[in-house]
């Protein structure tokens, strides 16, 4: 799977829980989920487990306190992908 296509599947995850709009439209690698698109905490959990869910993937604690941005979060798909 390519960056491009991890990063389209993530925009789709993290838009319900979207309050700024005009960040999403502008969302590329170096977007953070809470100051750019402000996105509460209690709803990053919930992108957590909507990640968890499309890509068949177990995210530990330790990963998730990594998925603060995009990037972040496409690396930790991408190595969770990459160990099974």
């Amino acid at each position: 799977m390519t960056k491009e296509e991890l990063l389209s599947k993530l925009k789709t995850i993290v838009t319900p829980y979207v309050q700024n709009t005009e960040g999403l439209n502008a969302l590329n690698e170096n977007t953070d989920f809470i100051k750019d698109l402000e996105i509460n905490s209690a709803n990053l959990v919930d992108v957590v487990l909507d990640v968890e869910d499309e890509f068949d993937i177990e995210i530990d604690n330790e990963a998730m306190e990594k998925m603060i941005d995009v990037k972040s979060s496409i690396a930790v798909i991408e190595s969770k992908l990459a160990a099974k």
